[in-house]
């Protein structure tokens, strides 16, 4: 036992051998020698630790086994999905049915259906079942009593010691346990994802609220022992004094100072006004290593709890160093590392922030639909990345495996807005260079490009004939949406099949970002009707009634005609005809009319777009959502939503 913890306690160690052990606490001397007070503080001390040590062991006891089943069912299930429903070729003269599924179907679909019903609007039901059951363990098993204990030296002198010190042991102990879960939640290279499928961006949310239960379980644990060191123990300010100057409490401060440090860098108006993104991330990542070390410092005894999450943040770095290298190896018939050169396209907006497009050609196994890259870009640092989901079919285009990449990113501050205007220069240093020849092609700007990934689950895993599809995006947001809606084109059309995106932009002159994929679209939609609806948001060239925008009703027909009109010509060259209209997209009222309109099966919702959006469709598919039309073979009430949260819509 180290020094430091035993001048801590109030038991005298010298000359004794007979020594209890606790784990993760100083070892006991039995039998108590000390006054019957002060022994059965003790008592109340160690079993309250003890008790705290094996809730911190169930808890985690508990994650493993939801894993393991999790784990484990989703690969008994997974083959299963599209076995469920089986649809028989639909008559177009009738709507289309679904025969009946078996009970054991029915039960699995409308118990999922209706856990969406209530998950779906504020998606905390695992946190608020994580802080009842840290509620819980926070005040169990503590005996809660006041023992009046004299002081040796000065005689006359009383310390008053209550179940206060035990509460604030109990809940740094749970700070503790929780750290290794942060951590967890928060890798990219997440063992998570891995074993539930779940993309990690998904455990950001819980990633953040860990973090925020630990900052007030460790205020409350600080609070508490000052408490009892300033106010209850004397003599005073001798006990004070003597305690603030030892280093495991020094340490314990500092950790506590960290914490709140990184809160502050978390909020988003401090990285919307302050620091940025990229500085938050770097400083997060240090910051937190340098907590998990002052939190050793402060109680070694429990280092069992830190001492995993260094190694799973330093694998996760190792992971990601480790694919980003393979990736890029002998890449071009180059040898060594060498990144991939992108074809840039560049859209000014002011008001908005910049547009780029970025296109270029990778050999590499083909990503899930879904899934996304971080892009680092080397003319600008080596040391920053950002997440990108590509809007590009993941197929391979040769027999060098080559696949092709289509990004689409918006400029608006920080590293971003600093490529955009490192493009923007060298474009114009093109174009000075070639001059003002007639007929010439305007010069091509590219730009090396660093990949690291794919990152995510697939989105369309399960995903049947018999799925009614509707996509909804807000501005790059349909980098998410468009992949599904162009690999739905290239399957065999199912007449009683409803695919439809909505997708919201700021302006009309945005649906040039991806004219090759519309065009596509509507090629290769036509025959499985595939309805467009735009929505313009804030464009001051177009009015409601303006002449750019045409009435909703006409999107159908429109795009089936422009679709069949260009059906020989390349998607590139295809003029868009995509009816418009101006203002934000009701989408209550527009999931609620998609799900009634379907004539059968279930429906699936992808979206990206703002958190506000997000948010909005989260309440509305959730309200679709019915398990007793489920349970009596009425599939139309089942539906899903696979989201993706943007910053800008």
């Amino acid at each position: 036992m180290s020094l430091p913890l035993v001048a801590r306690m109030i038991q005298n160690f010298t000359g004794e051998t007979n020594l209890e052990h606790h784990w993760g606490y100083a070892d006991r001397v039995v039998p108590c020698k000390n006054d019957a007070g002060s022994c059965a503080y003790l008592d109340s001390v160690y079993n309250s630790h003890d008790l705290g040590m094996l809730c911190s062991g169930i808890f985690w006891a508990t994650i493993g086994g939801i894993l393991f089943v999790w784990g484990l069912g989703r690969r008994i299930f997974s083959s299963r999905g599209q076995e469920d429903l089986v649809v028989p070729e639909p008559d177009r003269e009738r709507p289309q049915t679904v025969p009946r599924a078996s009970a054991l179907t029915r039960l699995r679909h409308s118990i999922a259906t209706t856990s969406r019903t209530y998950l779906l609007p504020n998606s905390v039901l695992v946190l608020a079942m994580l802080l009842g059951y840290l509620a819980i363990w926070a005040f169990v098993g503590i005996v809660y009593a006041t023992w009046i204990t004299p002081v040796k030296n000065p005689p006359g002198v009383f310390n008053t010691r209550t179940s206060l010190g035990p509460w604030a042991d109990r809940i740094g102990v749970l700070a503790y346990a929780l750290t290794p879960l942060s951590v967890l939640l928060a890798s990219r290279e997440s063992l998570l994802s891995l074993v539930t499928g779940v993309p990690y961006t998904s455990f950001m949310f819980l990633h953040r609220w860990t973090g925020y239960v630990i900052i007030l379980q460790s205020a409350l644990h600080t609070i508490g022992w000052c408490v009892v060191e300033t106010r209850l123990y004397q003599p005073q300010p001798a006990v004070w004094n003597t305690l603030i100057a030892q280093q495991w409490m020094v340490w314990g401060l500092v950790a506590m100072v960290l914490l709140v440090i990184m809160w502050f860098f978390s909020l988003s108006w401090t990285i919307r006004n302050v620091t940025g993104y990229e500085f938050f991330r770097k400083s997060h990542y240090v910051l937190a290593m340098v907590y998990i070390g002052a939190v050793i410092g402060h109680w070694v005894e429990l280092q069992c709890f830190l001492v995993p999450g260094l190694v799973l943040w330093l694998a996760d770095r190792f992971a990601r160093l480790v694919r980003t290298g393979l990736l890029h190896y002998g890449y071009n018939h180059r040898w060594g590392f060498a990144p991939a050169q992108a074809d840039a396209i560049f859209w000014a907006d002011e008001k908005h922030g910049d547009i780029v497009r970025l296109d270029f050609k990778h050999p590499q196994a083909p990503w899930k639909i879904g899934q996304h890259f971080y892009l680092c870009f080397p003319e600008s640092s080596i040391w920053q990345s950002h997440p990108f989901t590509p809007l590009s079919l993941p197929i391979p285009l040769d027999s060098r495996g080559r696949v092709q990449h289509s990004y689409i990113f918006r400029a608006k501050k920080g590293e971003t807005r600093k490529m955009a205007r490192l493009l923007t220069q060298k474009a114009a240093i093109a174009t000075m260079m070639a001059g003002d020849k007639v007929g010439s092609p305007a010069p091509v700007v590219r730009t090396p490009v660093v990949l690291q990934g794919p990152y995510g689950e697939s989105i369309i895993d399960g995903l049947a004939q018999h799925h009614n599809v509707l996509c909804v995006a807000g501005g790059t947001g349909i980098t998410y949406v468009l992949p599904v809606l162009l690999g739905l084109a290239r399957e065999q059309a199912n007449p009683g099949r409803r695919i439809e995106l909505i997708w919201a932009v700021k302006r009309q002159l945005d649906l040039e970002w991806v004219r090759p994929e519309l065009g596509g679209l509507q090629r290769l939609g036509s025959a499985h009707c595939i309805r467009v609806r735009i929505f313009i948001t804030d464009d001051e060239t177009t009015t409601q009634n303006g002449p750019e925008l045409a009435d909703e009703e006409s999107t159908v027909e429109e795009t089936t005609t422009t679709a069949a009109a260009a059906s020989s010509a390349s998607s590139a060259d295809i003029p868009l005809a995509l009816a418009a209209r101006a203002g934000r997209p009701d989408l209550m009222a527009l999931v609620h009319g998609f799900v009634d309109s379907v004539t059968a099966g279930p429906t699936r919702v992808f979206a990206s777009g703002p958190p506000a959006m997000i948010g909005a469709l989260r309440c509305a598919v959730a309200e679709c959502n019915s398990g007793p039309k489920v349970w009596k073979g009425d599939q139309r009430g089942n539906v899903e939503l696979a989201s993706d949260d943007r910053m800008e819509w």
